[in-house]
């Protein structure tokens, strides 16, 4: 105040002028027939608009994006849920799909068996440690009876030890107390199959080290312990190792490898071959040779693999030579020559070279007029002795021990 009391003339001037040029501006009007005023005030304003504008974009922008978060908390945590609730559905279907597909493999089974079966659903297990016990829903109503065997499509499983009304109680395979004969697939060795109690594996007892067991190879049940028919498939070999007087064959149930959930209980059972163990083909795969050694075309003879292979044609092609017999050869009589080559033999009689040898066995020519007598001739020196190289065939004479 005391300002302006001391330039308060200064100041009514300076609003005076301010007056007229705000007069003047909104009287002049510019060359686009726009009051100064007008320019002033638009120009005046507008860095001020441009700041709340900024302001109020930000603000706004910063609250829709608040909002659109709590809004996709809110539907992550709905379709957390109903993801939740689909893979519950996922693992029911695939569980009533597995159902069907072992329910249909069952009666498929089941079709094909000779035996009379009952199907039947495993509801509950044994509480005892050592014990390997489960419970089925078929009882006495249905004609199940204790003593009776259970089996699946892939083995034997266990057998009826009491029989209820409504249910029934099946001894496993793997139970201390389980017993069943035996026989292997591929040797026919017999033995008992007894459980092991708390692993999943069984053993076959009485088994001698001298009998032979191969691993992988598969056992069946003999039919003789009167539970189980003839036939059925028990299990494959883990593992077969000699013992202090028993070999230690230890054996993996086929029919609890893929879980125990529907059986079939055999009411009436019917024996069956034990199938024949699969033989391993004998027929040689043998690549082709190299370029330019091509193998004997001759019909029959055999492919030539090795030193051995290639020196004993060698040797019977000497012995066609000589009409040599090996092993009939008459005692004295003049062994082939070992040192001849029959390839080049050959080659120069085809040439119409040398004639190939005189066989040892053909008969001498008959005389003809004027010839010598053959006692009146002149003795030929004895024919050096020629030794076979080693792994030539030994002659033997006829009738010699071993012949």
């Amino acid at each position: 105040m005391d300002l302006l009391s001391r330039y308060r003339n200064v100041t009514v001037l300076a609003l005076v002028i301010f007056a007229q040029l705000i007069l003047l501006g909104y009287q002049v009007k510019s060359n686009q027939d726009i009051r100064l005023i007008r320019v002033w005030a638009v120009t005046a304003v507008t860095p001020i608009a441009k700041l709340i504008d900024t302001v109020r974009g930000g603000t706004v922008d910063s609250v829709g994006k608040y909002v659109n978060l709590h809004n996709l908390a809110d539907e992550n945590k709905q379709l957390g849920k109903e993801l939740g609730r689909l893979k519950l559905d996922n693992q029911y279907l695939k569980s009533e799909l597995r159902s069907a597909d072992r329910a249909v493999a069952l009666s498929a089974f089941q079709a094909r068996n000779p035996s009379k079966t009952l199907p039947a659903r495993v509801i509950g297990l044994s509480t005892a440690a050592s014990s390997r016990v489960v419970f089925i829903d078929r009882g006495s109503m249905g004609g199940v009876m204790r003593g009776m065997a259970v089996i699946t499509p892939d083995g034997i499983v266990g057998k009826v030890i009491a029989a209820y009304p409504t249910a029934s109680q099946v001894l496993l395979l793997t139970d201390p107390t389980f017993a069943a004969g035996v026989i292997s697939q591929q040797h026919r060795v017999r033995g008992t199959l007894v459980g092991l109690g708390q692993t999943s594996k069984c053993m076959v007892d009485y088994i001698q080290n001298e009998e032979k067991v191969d691993a992988g190879e598969w056992f069946y049940t003999t039919g003789d312990d009167g539970v189980f028919p003839k036939g059925l498939p028990v299990g494959t070999v883990a593992s077969a190792q000699p013992g202090q007087t028993d070999k230690l064959v230890y054996l993996a149930p086929s029919g609890l490898q893929g879980g125990l959930e529907e059986v079939l209980v055999i009411l009436e059972g019917v024996h069956q071959p034990i199938p024949e163990g699969q033989v391993p083909s004998s027929t040689v795969h043998l690549q082709t040779p190299p370029m330019g050694e091509s193998p004997s075309t001759e019909p029959g003879a055999p492919v030539l693999s090795t030193d051995a292979d290639r020196l004993r044609q060698r040797y019977q092609k000497i012995g066609e030579m000589g009409g040599h017999t090996y092993g009939q050869g008459l005692p004295g009589s003049k062994p082939p020559d070992f040192n001849l080559d029959p390839d080049a033999t050959a080659a120069r009689a085809k040439a119409g070279g040398t004639p190939s040898p005189t066989p040892a066995s053909a008969p001498p020519p008959a005389a003809t007029p004027g010839s010598t007598p053959p006692a009146e001739r002149p003795a030929a020196r004895p024919a050096p002795t020629v030794r076979p190289p080693a792994g030539a065939p030994k002659q033997v004479p006829p009738g010699a021990p071993g012949q």
